[in-house]
């Protein structure tokens, strides 16, 4: 960590991602702070913040990076099935809190039970003043009154960085992203970045591209005029959609 530049909270800053290091792969920086001004600073350059609770803020730019865009997204048989039933209802920043909070609690992998530490108290406040300064959005999949599946993420210009779903029932998840990659494709957001590959994202499309394209991309998408929230999705399973 002593190898690490350490940013100063005074100074929004960060250092080339390009130097992030080799191992652990990704990590660029360390300290400052999670203010809007900083998380708008690294996201508009490719840099998101991850780490556990008792450890200083890290900064991670990651190389290659996982994405998606709208018209990539695969559907296969078993959740089309899902998303043509009509006992679902989809919406927009209706509780950001409480998608954050579902995203950081204990969830089911592989058999054992998961605790996603690194939304920390701290993570939770800096994208809920993320959220009340209209960058910051949650989409949620309400199933019989219950919140059954959602996600959020940051959107700078034309481009959704995407930061964590979780699923209370089958599917609610992945009924989430495809509504928000329909709504993005109809408001011409050509890319999704998704931080780090898993098979979840992968069966859904997501692939990974050179960090140095990634980059190149983003910085004409950031210099876009932003679409503050709260969002309303008008967009709507099978489409078309609708901006």
């Amino acid at each position: 960590m002593s190898l690490l530049p350490w940013l100063e909270p005074g100074r929004l800053d960060f250092p080339p991602p390009e130097r992030a290091l080799e191992d652990p792969p990704g990590l660029l920086a360390a300290g400052g702070d999670l203010s809007v001004a900083r998380l708008r600073e690294a996201y508009r350059h490719g840099i998101f913040p991850w780490y556990e609770d008792g450890s200083p803020i890290l900064w991670w730019c990651p190389d290659p990076r996982a994405v998606i865009r709208p018209g990539e997204l695969r559907i296969h048989r078993s959740l089309r099935k899902r998303l043509n039933r009509d006992d679902y209802e989809v919406t927009a920043d209706t509780c950001f809190e409480r998608v954050v909070e579902a995203c950081a609690g204990p969830r089911r992998s592989g058999g054992r039970t998961r605790v996603g530490t690194w939304i920390t108290p701290e993570m939770r406040a800096a994208y809920r003043r993320l959220h009340e300064a209209g960058l910051a959005h949650s989409v949620e999949v309400w199933m019989e009154g219950e919140l059954a599946g959602g996600l959020y993420g940051v959107a700078l210009g034309r481009a959704f960085f995407g930061e964590s779903m979780f699923t209370a029932r089958t599917d609610g998840s992945k009924i989430a992203f495809v509504h928000l990659l329909g709504q993005l494709g109809a408001w011409d957001f050509p890319l999704v970045d998704c931080q780090l590959p898993n098979p979840h994202l992968e069966r859904l499309g997501v692939h990974e591209v050179p960090r140095a394209a990634f980059l190149a991309e983003l910085r004409t998408l950031v210099d876009a005029p932003d679409r503050p929230g709260p969002w309303t999705l008008a967009w709507r399973w099978p489409g078309p959609a609708t901006p």
